[in-house]
This record gives structure tokens, sequence and C-alpha cells, in this order.
């Protein structure tokens, strides 16, 4: 579990950066858009992605530091 949790922490991490970038050259998203409103734009995706990213490298982090449980 702990090379899994390693293998997921490095995927949310490229995958977040990779994302910040993509989401930077798409422009904005219009203020006062609710979040499902807000995945009718590319910067909307990206950013929704991102939050995914990180998501995934933090249980990443969780399962590396703490892989049977305890």
């Amino acid at each position: 579990m702990r090379n899994f949790g390693g293998v997921m922490l490095l995927v949310g991490i490229i995958g977040f950066l990779y994302c910040s970038d993509r989401a930077s050259k798409a422009g904005e998203v219009p203020e006062g858009k609710s979040i499902s409103e807000s995945l009718e734009y590319d910067a909307g995706k990206w950013q929704v992605g991102r939050y995914v990213c990180a998501g995934v490298g933090a249980f990443g982090l969780l399962m590396a530091m703490f892989p049977k449980g305890r």
C-alpha cells in the first residue's frame, strides 16, 4: 500500500500542476457561477480537475503514511 500511496501522491502532484497550467491558459470563469455552471467553461473544468488531483494527492499521502490502517 505504501507504493500505491506514493504513486497516487505523484499522480496528484503532476495532475495538479498540469491542470493549473491549462486553467491559466483557458481564461476565467465569470463570477457568480456555481460549480455545476462553471463546468460549461473550459477554465471551470480545469479548476475542478485541480481539486480532484489535490484530493488524489492527499489520499496518496495518507496511504503512504499509514499503509496498514494504524
